[in-house]
């Protein structure tokens, strides 16, 4: 058995194998360590010259648990706290709003944007439950009501409540399925989330589940191995790594990123069928950029988690900083960070960090007016987009595409497997997505070989693309749905879907 990349699905998935006493696995891994987009360096240093760690990917726990005694739980949050990992409660309420001409409360739009996201939500259900054509979130926005048009003030409260998730904008992201992918981690488990600040890195907990099963040192964990060439069929998988070293398996789990399959940094020989690059060309991998500079001094707010700005040109411009000077975080470590997404994302890690160094404290500085904001002493932000082990961070469900289409994605070409956030269709874009697709990935091929299924609901064997399933009516249709780990929430085109959260 193969495993291709040591990130929550790959670590995942070689623990189903080894919890079914397949042990003879390798797992390759571009980098040297665990964790995959959670990503953390070295920043800065606090009074006595240590640096603090902060994380360049990968930040939060989203939704914990089910407040009632037999509800789920975010297994992130479990293991987490397995390994007693230090983060605080991320409270977006706790904020404070600004424009070009300093602070102005406009705090009264987030509780509008409320009232009319109960309105999508619905309008999103119906589509859902009726089975109707998706479209994008831009015009879910605009049936319920919304209006941002010229308000700069508007723009700011939706990048805040929708873009700083996705990282893409409303017209790029589907409708449907980001409102039901939203309910269905912040409603099964819960609204809360929480933000690592543990100066061991956000990794440990995949570290921790690591340690499970490998020893120090495992000579099945191969680092710093970059594939190049996949070889597959019906009987096997030959992989390449970039050093001419390579590795023949009966099965192999793909985990590398939407990116990395988009970007091409893999052959497959054969190429991939017709029906598989059209659905890795389909759906998105967005980027997330945050942007962490320390001061002398915290000149912000101390009792403030979020600093909202509104550009009055450009939407999504410097839009979020958040403290980490703020009790419960780093207090004491003058960090702040800003975030940008998207086309913002692609602009600035395209130029050199003097010149988006200068450009952000031209922003902190209005924000600022009546303050003489000093020069940060530490500045660094990651460039997820030519990062060659990710091209970006991760991915978002576009406008208009459907399960089927979705279903390909994750579908299985001969004995080569794929498995990641963005095979998730219930948990795309979250850690717990990763987690969730590597472990059903590992039961199923456990289950072929060992022949005692362990995950029954959603069977062993295949992930059969929608194209071997097209024109079938029988349950074999029914079942592929369900084999994509997907609720019952989102078995469509059958014409036997259920209410959901939406």
């Amino acid at each position: 058995m193969a495993v291709i990349g040591a990130g929550v699905a790959g670590i995942t998935a070689a623990q189903a194998l080894a919890n079914q006493s397949i042990t003879d696995f390798v797992i390759v891994e571009y980098n040297d360590v665990i964790g995959g987009r959670m990503r953390n360096t070295k920043f800065g240093s606090d009074s006595d010259g240590n640096p603090y760690v902060v994380e360049l990917g990968a930040n939060w726990i989203s939704g914990l648990g089910n407040d009632t005694l037999d509800g789920p739980e975010n297994p992130v949050w479990t293991f987490s706290k397995q390994v007693n990992l230090s983060s605080a409660n991320s409270d977006a309420s706790s904020i404070v709003t600004y424009n070009e001409t300093g602070a102005v409360d406009y705090t009264d739009i987030l509780d509008e944007f409320e009232e009319y996201w109960a309105i999508f939500e619905q309008n999103a259900g119906t589509i859902l439950t009726e089975n109707l054509q998706d479209r994008s979130f831009r015009a879910g926005l605009w049936q319920s009501g919304w209006r941002p048009k010229g308000d700069a003030a508007r723009k700011a409260v939706e990048w805040w409540m929708w873009d700083w998730e996705t990282a893409q904008t409303p017209e790029e992201s589907s409708f449907v399925y980001g409102i039901t992918g939203y309910n269905l981690t912040y409603y099964a488990f819960s609204e809360l989330s929480y933000f690592s600040v543990d100066q061991r890195g956000f990794n440990t907990w995949i570290k921790g589940e690591a340690a499970k099963f490998l020893e120090a040192n495992d000579t099945r964990l191969h680092f710093n191995t970059v594939v190049t060439d996949i070889e597959y069929s019906d009987s096997g998988v030959k992989i390449t790594n970039e050093d001419g070293s390579c590795v023949e398996a009966d099965y192999a789990i793909n985990t590398v990123s939407l990116g990395v399959l988009q970007n091409d940094a893999i052959a497959f020989e054969p190429e991939l069928p017709d029906w598989k690059q059209d659905s890795i060309a389909t759906f998105t991998m967005a980027t997330y950029t945050k942007m962490f500079f320390q001061f002398n001094e915290t000149f912000w707010p101390t009792d403030k988690q979020f600093f909202l700005y509104a550009d009055p040109t450009t939407r999504g411009y410097y839009t979020v900083w958040q403290s980490l000077s703020t009790e419960g975080f780093l207090p004491g470590s003058n960090i702040l960070f800003a975030t940008l997404v998207d086309e913002q994302s692609y602009r600035v890690e395209a130029q050199d960090d003097e010149t988006t160094k200068a450009e952000a404290m031209v922003v902190l500085r209005q924000m600022f007016p009546d303050i003489d904001v000093p020069e940060p002493i530490a500045f660094t932000y990651p460039r997820w987009t030519s990062t060659p082990w990710s091209y970006g961070s991760y991915s978002n469900w576009p406008t208009g595409t459907t399960l089927e289409m979705h279903q390909n994605l994750r579908a299985n070409v001969g004995r080569l497997y794929f498995a990641g956030e963005a095979t998730s269709a219930e948990y795309f874009g979250f850690l717990h997505g990763a987690w969730f697709e590597g472990r059903e990935a590992g039961e199923r091929i456990a289950g072929m070989v060992t022949t005692e299924c362990r995950n029954v609901e959603s069977g062993c064997g295949n992930y059969t693309s929608y194209e071997v399933l097209h024109g079938t009516t029988d349950f074999s249709e029914v079942n592929a749905f369900n084999g994509m780990g997907v609720s019952p929430l989102f078995v469509a085109d059958t014409g036997d879907e259920e209410e959901s959260d939406a």
